[in-house]
């Protein structure tokens, strides 16, 4: 137990201190370094911290990351993002309160072309709050649709943070970690909208959307290509025509064809500035997938896992308590750090305790990373809700009081699949073929 809360002692101080989360997590290697050599430097390995951090970047699996990364920078730089509203604002705007069930029909399809909260937020968020704020949206009000619908980005594949979850833990199959968050994400911006036709009668809003034929024709002919992509590329995933990282592949040739020759929006230099982009983001979050192997490394070495079963061993005879507790537990730790280091910390802490309890274990990463989804648009660390603020000049404290009736959907949620698995794990299962 004094490895465990030499841990967790660590890892919040360093958080506290405002440390960057990829030092952060080398910092606590360190740390149970130390205590793993009893705070003699005369038994350290130095080498031993490196060594863990390129073992863990050096995943077949993660070679996903950085093409879905690129693809997604490409459609949100070469037209696809204005196509996708275009398309949702023509199927829900003749609905009172259009916009705003268009914001969270996009939202639904760009999670299929995108799998990132941030960049779901920041590519919607740049086209709709204009919008929304010219036919008297409140700002709160516009924002908080904006970023509750962007936790969709990590559940509706292909999610990165899937991919991520699948390096923590060995054994998990990319494939039906997909086709687990494709039915419960579809039922969560369904949620979303049932949330949004109260608040329109509440917030008085009237505001429809109507096309000409013309524009009807022209709109569907243009956006063709942002609904085959998800199709092309979750069909080829499932059915084994390309694995998730040969289908990251073909995301990225995909965006690049159609923005650069069927929309011709993205020119050469455009694509110079956005692969520069995406590199950048790629290697954030390479780094925090290093720093994250290193602490995992001792997390093993010092058998924190086994340390996590002991002190939750009452509850595994009773596994949806179990759950409850995890559940709270990273609620809490989703408010104070983000999405990727929260995955790659506690996934393989949890996991053991999971499996000894009789979970599935897909099951418990879909919650898992819903769960940590909801944390990127909950205070103080909501990385979704500066992105919203800044795009849209909204006040933050605005923000969070107009979004919480969306917040508040998205956990009911995600109890409701915590409490009835079959929500999830029957569509999975038909998916695959296996029902």
């Amino acid at each position: 137990m004094v490895e465990l809360a030499y841990f967790f002692g660590s890892l919040f101080l360093f958080l506290f201190l405002g440390v960057p989360i990829a030092l952060v997590l080398i910092l606590c290697a360190i740390v149970l370094m130390l205590v793993d050599a009893q705070w003699s430097f005369k038994f350290l390995d130095f080498m031993t911290i490196p060594n863990a951090m390129m073992d863990g970047a050096n995943n077949y699996s993660l070679m996903a990351i950085p093409f879905f990364v690129f693809a997604g920078e490409i459609m949100a730089a070469g037209g696809l993002s204005q196509r996708v509203v275009a398309i949702a604002q023509l199927i829900m705007g003749r609905i009172k309160g259009g916009l705003g069930y268009a914001a969270i029909l996009a939202s639904i399809i760009f999670a299929g072309l995108m799998g990132s909260s941030v960049g779901e937020a920041a590519a919607l968020g740049g086209l709709l709050l204009p919008m929304m704020k010219q036919v008297g949206y409140k700002p709160g009000r516009a924002g908080g649709i904006i970023a509750s619908g962007a936790i969709l980005g990590p559940i509706i594949p292909p999610s990165t943070n899937f991919i991520i979850l699948a390096s923590a833990v060995s054994g998990l199959s990319v494939v039906k970690l997909f086709m687990i968050g494709l039915v419960p994400g579809i039922m969560l911006g369904a949620a979303l909208m049932v949330v949004w036709f109260f608040i329109v009668r509440v917030d008085g809003y009237t505001e429809t959307i109507k096309f000409t034929r013309a524009e009807t024709i022209r709109i569907l002919i243009d956006s063709l290509p942002a609904f085959m992509m998800p199709v092309l590329l979750l069909g080829g995933i499932r059915f084994g025509v390309f694995t998730p990282t040969e289908g990251g592949a073909f995301a990225a040739v995909f965006a690049i064809l159609i923005c650069t020759l069927w929309y011709r929006e993205l020119s050469f230099r455009a694509l110079l500035r956005v692969s520069a982009a995406a590199a950048r983001t790629t290697a954030v979050v390479m780094l925090i997938v290093a720093g994250a192997s290193a602490v995992g490394y001792y997390i093993t070495l010092a058998q924190i896992p086994n340390h996590v079963t002991e002190l939750f061993g009452a509850f595994i005879d009773s596994p949806k308590i179990l759950l409850t507790i995890i559940m709270l537990f990273l609620l809490v730790a989703g408010m104070v750090m983000d999405l990727t280091p929260n995955v790659l910390i506690f996934a393989p802490v949890f996991y053991p305790l999971i499996v000894q309890a009789g979970i599935d274990p897909y099951h418990f990463g879909l919650i898992f990373i819903l769960n940590l989804g909801i944390g990127v648009i909950t205070p103080p660390v909501g990385t979704v809700l500066y992105v919203v603020c800044g795009i849209g000049n909204i006040q933050f404290v605005d923000l969070v009081k107009k979004m919480f009736p969306f917040v508040i959907v998205e956990v009911f949620m995600m109890f409701v699949l915590v409490y009835f698995p079959e929500v999830s794990l029957v569509p999975m299962r038909w998916l695959m073929g296996q029902g």
